[in-house]
């Protein structure tokens, strides 16, 4: 309420017929009264009906014929907002058992307001409409249209980092009706894809001539890698075990798949048994395994071996032939069931 202010009664007015609003008694000539909407105060009598102290100001609040100071009236009957904890003066949006400012009330997800909108509780979260459709869309494992706010049921058309019905657009060639299929294509080079990027049906894309990334199955637009019959985005050519795009490095291709250097020896039998390295030049064949050249040595006196030594197979390890015979008779027999062992040497 605005503030009142203190009148003193004009000298000729007669006090008798006036009376304090409060304590009923009467008035001094001279006294200071305060009037409020027609009514009369002594000033001490003029005071919070809670606390008793003046009101600052003169502002007070009125609540069932009780005047209170501000800070009482909003401690009594002042809602306090859920999200900011500051009292409501003025329009109070009541909602999920608590009360909000209306700037206040808003979307858990997409912090849009929802005073004026509407929302819908969602396990206890308060969504606006579009971001309850996402919600819904999520827990079915479909999409929701950018567009219509639907859910879609079939394949979704990707367009500017949406997804869409397909039946929203049209292709920019032909006209004809588009779904999952159509393809997104840049229109013009140095333009901001979200700007000038197009969709055509896959019919008019093919006659383009745009190639198609063999991963995400999506026009490539930029630098192109072709390997393994196909056309790949840089990001989206990758190793068939680690998942590591190459980046321009060597490949190596088996059966169809595309290998790092490691995972191509390590799953292809081109790693050291001694030092678990990739074997970068020759490569010696013994015992069902790779050596380095360097690394095939006898496994006793680690004396190194070449093509030409003859050794024994010991515990799955060589043995050079000098080893051999310091070995008891016995060991010596058996090993020599397994007789001697030769080395095969690639490139």
């Amino acid at each position: 309420m605005p503030p009142v202010t203190g009148v003193t009664p004009n000298p000729n007015m007669s006090l008798g017929n006036m009376f304090c609003s409060r304590c009923d008694e009467g008035f001094e000539p001279h006294e200071k009264i305060v009037n409020s909407n027609g009514e009369l105060w002594h000033t001490q009598c003029f005071v919070c009906a809670q606390c008793f102290r003046a009101f600052q100001d003169g502002i007070f609040y009125e609540f069932e014929g009780r005047k209170y100071c501000e800070r009482d009236f909003h401690v009594l009957f002042a809602p306090c907002c859920n999200k900011c904890g500051e009292f409501v003066i003025g329009r109070v949006i009541k909602a999920m058992a608590a009360n909000w400012h209306p700037s206040c009330f808003r979307c858990e997800l997409c912090s849009n307001e929802l005073a004026d909108c509407g929302f819908i509780r969602n396990q206890n979260r308060a969504l606006c409409h579009e971001c309850n459709a996402k919600v819904k869309a999520v827990g079915l494992g479909k999409y929701m249209c950018n567009k219509c706010h639907g859910i879609i049921d079939d394949a979704p058309l990707r367009f500017r980092g949406e997804v869409y019905h397909g039946y929203h657009f049209n292709c920019t060639s032909c006209n004809v009706e588009l779904d999952s299929t159509a393809r997104e294509v840049k229109s013009r080079p140095g333009f901001a894809a979200n700007d000038m990027n197009e969709l055509y049906c896959l019919r008019c894309h093919d006659k383009m001539g745009i190639p198609i990334c063999g991963a995400c199955r999506r026009p490539i637009e930029e630098r192109v890698v072709t390997a393994l019959g196909k056309h790949w985005h840089v990001e989206h050519f990758v190793c068939a075990k680690c998942e590591k795009p190459f980046l321009g490095h060597r490949h190596y291709e088996k059966r169809g798949l595309a290998y790092c250097e490691t995972h191509y020896h390590q799953l292809f039998g081109n790693l050291c048994f001694v030092c678990n390295q990739v074997i970068g030049g020759d490569v010696f064949t013994a015992l069902n395994k790779s050596w380095c050249v360097h690394h095939f040595a006898c496994s006793v006196c680690d004396m190194k071996m070449t093509q030409k030594s003859k050794f024994y197979e010991y515990d799955e390890k060589p043995v050079c032939k000098k080893c051999y015979e310091r070995f008891p008779n016995e060991l010596r027999r058996r090993l020599r069931i397994s007789h001697e062992n030769t080395m095969k040497k690639t490139t």
